[in-house]
């Protein structure tokens, strides 16, 4: 137990709980303004309920998302105050903008939305849901400019050992950021729409207003494959991108020890030795890894460098850093070619499952609805989309290895000096217990909210009154001749 190792923990601790509700809650937003827009369209009285039921589950994970947000921020200045100090210059215009503009948009919005129902028009209610939406979504590009900042720094200079910001507009055409942003929002959609489906999914499942959910489940599952398929093709390309900007990670990941020429073989399974960095046991399909990479098997694509070259090529690149780390600049093998095969195992699992359900809902022939094996299939597949996004921030940070930011700050580098085992092993421990409480409180509530009969009875605005009105301060036992007396 390190400093190191624990500061480590704790922030990726942090951070996985914390993103485990950010793409709920904005997926949640999403789907609740679809189900509000049926509304708006349709004048259907149990479209307003569904969206009352689903808005609810969205309000819950609102909430429990920015709690872990701000404990999140805290780590800068806990453990990593010489990270902080770094690159403060470059995060402080981003992460001010995602602040000042983007939260209080959509946090602002969403009051409005809460409290708005029946002193808005529905279009005008409607517009409040969508401004949310994209305020959260605009929170996560600021956020995640930063993060491709330490992925591909760009548009900087280092003066006097801290990095400064010399083009704003580089901050935002980094190809990270693009990239990055794309394949976060399409998880955005994926999340919200196996929630949905899923929890409409175990409704049925559990009898409990067949007919109101029945149709909510299909919704689910079209923008579960869109946002699955869009998934695919964003993750593909940023991967495509990594191999350019951060080799060791890509060759980590895809279980690459020795350089290989074109046609390449694919690593399906593979056990390493960090050690050695050698491969102790795999089963490789032919061909596979250049269709993958180069997307053709032409023998005249360039080579595709396995970690033992790149780790050589990185200690002479980088001596200082080579020398703080005893030479070793490959990242967790074992950890990211399993984790990235997780993900995309998953990924292609949830584009078949949203496929297959949408054609089993169809309204000739809605086999799903009556199937309970299948039911239980998507009531628990509403889980997959966090078990891959979380894969997906594993082999993101950790293939980073040694580097905050890459090439330029190392992870020793940016630990607090003045920190100590005992004070983050403290903390660790609160922390965890804190997050399992948080937990705990949003799966209660909202299993609470299931299990309700009165469904179509259902508001999202928990004050019936305005909490500032007369009527708010007034007793139970106030009688009509007090209301003539003195205030």
């Amino acid at each position: 137990m390190t400093i190191v190792n624990l500061a480590r923990f704790q922030f990726a601790m942090t951070t996985v709980f914390h993103f485990f509700f950010v793409p709920f809650s904005v997926g949640m937003v999403f789907m609740t303004f679809l189900l509000e827009a049926i509304y708006v369209k349709t004048g259907d009285e149990k479209w307003k309920q569904r969206t009352k039921f689903f808005g609810s589950i969205m309000l819950l994970s609102f909430a429990v998302g920015v709690v872990t947000g701000i404990i999140q921020e805290f780590q800068f200045g806990m453990n990593w105050s010489d990270y902080s100090r770094f690159v403060g210059d470059i995060f402080g215009a981003p992460l001010a903008v995602e602040a000042l503009l983007a939260f209080f948009m959509e946090s602002t919005f969403l009051g409005i939305w809460l409290f708005g129902w029946e002193k808005l028009g529905k279009k005008v209610h409607l517009l409040t849901l969508f401004l949310t939406l994209f305020g959260s979504v605009l929170s996560s590009l600021w956020i995640l400019a930063a993060n491709s900042w330490m992925q591909n720094p760009v548009g900087y200079k280092v003066v006097g050992g801290r990095a400064t910001l010399k083009s704003f507009g580089a901050l935002l055409t980094n190809p990270q950021t693009g990239l990055e942003f794309t394949h976060v929002v399409f998880g955005f959609f994926l999340t919200g729409g196996f929630a949905v489906a899923g929890i409409a999914a175990f409704q049925i499942l559990k009898k409990r207003n067949s007919d109101f959910f029945k149709p909510v489940i299909r919704l689910g599952l079209l923008v579960a494959l869109i946002g699955s398929l869009g998934n695919l093709v964003a993750g593909d390309q940023q991967m495509l991108e990594v191999k350019n900007s951060q080799p060791m990670k890509f060759a980590a990941a895809e279980g690459i020890t020795d350089t290989l020429k074109n046609p390449a073989d694919w690593a399906l399974i593979g056990f390493y030795k960090q050690a050695d960095h050698e491969e102790i046991f795999g089963i490789h399909v032919p061909y596979m890894l250049s269709i993958l990479t180069y997307h053709s098997i032409s023998p005249v694509n360039p080579p595709i460098e396995g970690v033992r070259d790149l780790n050589k090529k990185l200690a002479e690149k980088y001596p200082k850093a080579a020398k703080e780390i005893g030479g070793n600049f490959v990242p967790p093998m074992n950890t990211l070619f399993w984790t990235f095969r997780i993900m995309a195992g998953l990924s292609m699992a949830m584009i078949l499952l949203s496929g297959l359900g949408l054609f089993w809902t169809r309204k000739k022939k809605p086999w799903l609805l009556e199937n309970r094996p299948w039911l239980h299939v998507y009531s628990w597949f509403m889980f997959a989309p966090f078990v891959a996004i979380t894969c997906g921030w594993l082999v993101t940070e950790l293939g980073r290895w040694p580097w905050t930011v890459y090439g330029l700050f190392t992870i020793q580098d940016s630990v607090s000096p003045n920190v100590s085992v005992g004070s983050l092993l403290f903390s660790n421990i609160v922390y965890f217990l804190l997050f399992c409480g948080l937990g705990a409180i949003m799966v209660v509530y909202t299993v609470n909210l299931m299990r309700k009969n009165d469904i179509e009875g259902l508001d999202t605005a928990y004050a019936k009154l305005d909490p500032f009105s007369k009527e708010a301060f007034k007793s139970d036992t106030d009688t009509d001749s007090d209301k003539g007396g003195e205030d």
